[in-house]
């Protein structure tokens, strides 16, 4: 299992656009991937669960990902929250 920690750098958050990349981004791998933030935790597998979170910018969440891909989900998260949020 591989726990990151991210700071969410987009001023309007994690809001429906950049949520569905991440969505489709997590369902490329067979790894169960997990977000929370404030004690609440939920599966990284519909737009619901991960807008149910509201997380605004500044914030910081913690992703959990445990599967037989883990370390290239894990590479592939740290480069949509290094990369390609700040571009959505």
């Amino acid at each position: 299992m591989i726990t990151k920690q991210y700071t969410i750098t987009s001023a309007q958050g994690l809001h429906a656009r950049p949520a569905t990349t991440l969505i489709r981004l997590v369902k490329n791998f067979k790894s169960i991937v997990n977000i929370q933030k404030g004690g609440k935790t939920v599966r990284l597998n519909s737009m619901i669960n991960l807008l149910s979170l509201t997380i605004k910018g500044g914030e910081t969440i913690t992703i959990t990902i445990d599967g037989e891909d883990e370390i290239n989900a894990a590479e592939a998260l740290d480069t949509f929250f290094a990369e390609e949020l700040k571009n959505l």
